[in-house]
Order: structure tokens, then sequence, then C-alpha cells
């Protein structure tokens, strides 16, 4: 989940950012034939990110897991990529490992990222930094042996920097500004026996095309009426204060490595 930086940030740095990169210029510019000389796997699997601003602020963060969902009942889908390793004889593909979960299911999966654009912004959140966007195609099969399987096809949007030192890193330039999200996935899930697809998407901090499951502003918060289909501990430990012992067992629950 969001650190304290997130919940304390002073209104005036976040109403700067939120402002400030609402008013970057969406010109592009063409970055296909370079994103094949970085690592796109560093920012789907960062363990840390790096929130700053135009003043020079920094502050090293953990990472949260992303947020999703499957089903038109926004049933809570969890995704967690054990490994992904940029293929070295085509640099623009991945080749992932990883596991899923839908309330106590767990699948492992195996597939591939494979970049189809890149571009880069003409003018930045800072002039220094060189800021812009990878967008792939996505395809995951779970493994056919367990029960409850198929496989996930949709798009991905990942979102990079490259620093004054030339460092290829997670975009969170705008960490503290409402709304922001990073590694956003559109797709489905189809099953291996039925054939029935199901949507099923995404996505750090929030979920794109999530409807009306998300409600919150400054960061993703959950309508009552899905809190049932998977929700009530994320309700528990994210959405319920003052933090009483269930909340931090709650929270607790929430940083588990289900996938080891």
């Amino acid at each position: 989940m969001t650190t304290t930086l997130r919940h304390i940030t002073s209104l005036i740095l976040t109403v700067f950012l939120f402002g400030h990169s609402f008013a970057q210029d969406t010109a592009t510019t063409d970055f296909f034939s370079h994103i094949k000389n970085y690592d796109l796997s560093t920012i789907l699997t960062a363990d840390s990110i790096l929130a700053e601003d135009n003043e020079d602020g920094k502050e090293k963060i953990k990472r949260a897991e992303s947020l999703g969902f499957i089903g038109d009942d926004y049933q809570r889908f969890f995704i967690h990529f054990v490994s992904i390793i940029q293929n070295p004889t085509n640099p623009y593909e991945y080749l992932v490992y990883g596991k899923s979960k839908v309330k106590e299911t767990i699948c492992s999966f195996q597939g591939n990222i494979t970049i189809r654009q890149a571009r880069t912004y003409k003018n930045g959140d800072i002039p220094s930094y060189k800021q812009g966007f990878a967008t792939c195609d996505v395809i995951l099969y779970e493994d056919k042996k367990q029960s409850s399987t198929g496989f996930i096809k949709g798009t991905l949007t990942s979102y990079f920097i490259i620093d004054n030192k030339g460092k290829f890193r997670y975009d969170a330039l705008s960490f503290v500004a409402d709304g922001f999200s990073n590694n956003k996935f559109i797709g489905t899930w189809t099953s291996y026996k039925t054939k029935i697809s199901k949507k099923c998407n995404w996505g750090d901090y929030r979920i794109p095309e999530s409807g009306d499951l998300d409600i919150g502003a400054g960061e993703f918060s959950v309508d009552d009426k899905y809190v049932k289909n998977g929700w009530t501990n994320y309700k528990l430990a994210w959405g319920t204060y003052p933090e009483t012992p269930e909340v931090k067992q709650a929270r607790q629950k929430e940083n588990v490595q289900w996938w080891k």
C-alpha cells in the first residue's frame, strides 16, 4: 500500500505536481528503436521507486503490489511477476514467469511481454529527464495442470524516465498526485475449459477502466458494494481508521508474499 508520503505530503506540493503533470505537453517523439537498449523489467519488477519532484525532493519508497480485478463483479485479482527476462535474441520481447491468485486459488503462469510502441514526451515534468512510456502486448498462460486455469491477453502500458545520469527507471515523478498509476494492464482472462472470457485489469496504485469499483479521489478506494468480492481485508487495512490491532493485522496480511 502507499506510504506516509502519500498520506502526509503537503497540499501545496500535491497541487503543484498534479497541475504540473496535467500541464505536461502531450506531444511525443518515437523511441521504439531506442527502447531495445534498456531493460523494461526494471520498471515491471521494481522493488522500490524513487518519488521526486522538480524541487529536488526525493524519497525512496517500497513499491506496492499491483491492484487488479477479474469479471464484471470486480472480484479481486492478484498478480505477481516472479521473473521477467529480456530475450537475448529479441530485445523487444520479455520472457515472463509469475503467479496469479483469485480468492484462495493460486496459479503459476508463463508467457511473453512484447514492446509494440515506445515514445518520449517532448516536454516532461523535469526538463533534464527524458520521460516516456512503452506499450506492450501481453500473453500469459496459466498452468493447464492446475484447476480453474486459463490465459490472460491484453495491453500493458509502462511509464519510465531516463534521469540526468542516464539511468532508466520507474516514473514516479508525480507519485503524490491524485490518480497516480503505472504498469497499467487492460485485457481478458479466458478459461481453457469453457472458453469464456472475463475482463481482467490491473495496475500499480490504481486499476485502469475500473468503473465504479474505485471511488477514491486521492488514492484507490473500493466502493462498499464490491467489498465482499475479495476486498474485505484491503478495506480494513487501508480504508479504516484509527489504526487498531485489527487494522495492523489486516495490513500485515496485505503484505504477505503469497506467491512464495
